[in-house]
């Protein structure tokens, strides 16, 4: 048997994150029940869903089978490489002010980046070093042929992170995201998505956007309310052939553990466009809500919470004249959109 990879910094030590409640696990679904699980809108460990892997069965005989499985499926494109030195002990975040991380991205070649991981497993001081979102389907067509979702329609690709014991900071996606392990073990730290104010997030402007706060080791005089989102999390570990299921909007915290790990993801689900893109529309409500004075501000918040987040503000009225402020049809739907469309060519 091979000799397991070690790193100076292995993060297998327990951690007072461990003990937070567990994510629910099931066995891996049939495709008929992935609607379900999206509509209850709630993570979910979906365990021994990659059985039939091939890149499952190369990383379980070994951080050296699984690369070399991987370098033989390449096509030669450069992959997307981020690294971060020794002092930030694997936590890729944000620098000191905020306006960069503290790692780098760069492009190298996929048998390289591979190559330095494994090599600088077994280092002292040793920066760390990872390939993450690498589009497969582009990259690696075999791969995606080879190790079949079917849970999920082809249309939906998959990408590739590797990578030593990383850390990466809590934040959450407008997608849907199912992340598969095959080699190493991942702790997922889950948030509910209304935690947001507990959780201290950074800037818009340089997304993703990411908690301020360290869940191993948070600085509660700082970020007090991070206790009540502590209150709410749960947690999830993976093993090789698992995956799990996030809903969009949920925050998470994802560390690796170990000294060499592997996952594959897929995200799904944020398909609408300009004006009904919910993020968007949000940064408009930004540019719209944000300088008017509290007493406007707060008639757009009972607006709001009446007849876009509430379910009943236009009951008093006959369906058939609610308009925008009922289910709309195709047709009305498509009105609004091009009204909104004159006015906003006018700014």
């Amino acid at each position: 048997m091979a000799e397991p990879l070690r790193h100076a910094d292995d993060s297998a030590q327990a951690s007072p994150l461990d003990a937070l409640p567990r994510v629910s696990a099931r066995a891996a679904p049939p495709p008929a029940d992935l609607a379900a699980l999206v509509d209850a809108g709630v993570p979910v460990v979906l365990k021994g869903l990659l059985a039939h892997w091939p890149a499952l069965a190369a990383g379980r005989a070994g951080a050296g089978t699984l690369c070399a499985y991987l370098k033989g499926l390449d096509r030669g494109a450069a992959v997307p490489v981020m690294e971060a030195p020794a002092r930030t002990a694997g936590k890729f975040g944000y620098g000191p002010d905020l306006s960069e991380f503290n790692f780098t991205r760069r492009s190298a070649r996929l048998g390289d980046a591979l190559d330095r991981i494994l090599r600088l497993a077994g280092e002292e001081n040793a920066p760390y070093v990872a390939i993450q979102m690498l589009p497969l389907a582009a990259q690696m067509p075999d791969f995606v042929a080879q190790n079949p979702m079917p849970l999920l329609p082809a249309s939906v690709g998959p990408r590739l992170w590797v990578g030593g014991p990383v850390h990466t900071r809590t934040h959450n996606d407008r997608d849907h995201n199912l992340a598969c392990v095959i080699a190493g073990r991942r702790r997922f730290l889950l948030f509910p998505p209304d935690q947001v104010a507990n959780l201290y997030v950074g800037p818009l402007d340089n997304p993703p956007p990411l908690s301020l706060v360290d869940p191993e080791a948070p600085d509660l005089a700082r970020f007090p309310r991070f206790a009540d989102a502590l209150a709410t999390a749960r947690v999830a570990f993976l093993d090789p052939g698992d995956a799990l299921f996030i809903p969009r909007s949920w925050w998470h915290h994802v560390s690796s553990i170990g000294p060499f790990n592997a996952m594959v993801n897929y995200w799904w689900g944020d398909d609408a466009v300009g004006l009904e893109q919910p993020n968007d529309v949000f940064l408009a409500a930004l540019l719209a809500y944000k300088h008017l004075p509290p007493h406007e501000r707060a008639y757009w918040r009972a607006m709001f919470d009446a007849h876009v987040f509430g379910d009943d503000g236009a009951a008093h009225i006959p369906p058939a004249q609610r308009g925008p402020l009922g289910t709309m049809r195709a047709g009305e739907r498509a009105s609004l959109r091009q009204r909104l469309r004159a006015a906003f060519l006018k700014s």
